[in-house]
């Protein structure tokens, strides 16, 4: 690692921590040169893979178009920006753990729903409606069934106050 200062080589690492959850290493370094100090943040390069549209089409990962679905999906929803952020590196994480090159947008979108469900039924609703494709107002009751059959007792509770809450 350069020198910012006086752009010298030789560099040594004087403290190491982890950062941003582990997904970063932070290191002080010093010049042996000038003696100046300076912090470098060090993270993994890890490719995403393409998404295969339903057409064929590759397309490159884009972390803002998944941000944009899920605000979407979340739009006026009790669900806070660290709580999205936090599912968009989940899905993130097991695109990469699936280590291939591409995956089908169908995976990614399957992605979205089972985070969407932890998150908030609501919008899994919402998300699903456009995802799937909904026809009809049977393919909403059935999706709410299926929905309603999964929620634990506490999920479901939670959700009850939202609508108490909204109609206050």
């Amino acid at each position: 690692m350069h020198c910012p200062y006086c752009n010298a080589a030789d560099t040594k690492v004087v403290d190491s921590r982890l950062g941003s959850e582990g997904e970063q290493v932070r290191r002080r370094r010093e010049c042996v040169s000038c003696g100046e100090r300076f912090t470098t943040f060090e993270t993994a390069e890890l490719v995403m893979p393409a998404i295969i549209k339903s057409n064929g089409n590759r397309e490159e990962f884009q972390v803002g178009k998944l941000l944009a679905g899920l605000a979407r999906a979340l739009q006026k929803r009790p669900v806070g920006a660290e709580e999205i952020d936090r599912a968009v590196m989940r899905i993130r994480r097991r695109l990469m753990a699936t280590a291939q090159r591409e995956v089908p947008s169908r995976l990614l979108g399957d992605l979205v729903m089972d985070e969407l469900k932890k998150l908030d039924q609501v919008a899994y609703v919402r998300f699903a409606s456009v995802y799937r494709k909904f026809n009809d107002v049977g393919a909403f009751l059935e999706t709410i069934e299926v929905l309603e059959q999964q929620l634990p007792p506490e999920g479901y509770q939670r959700q009850m106050q939202l609508l108490d809450d909204e109609a206050l």
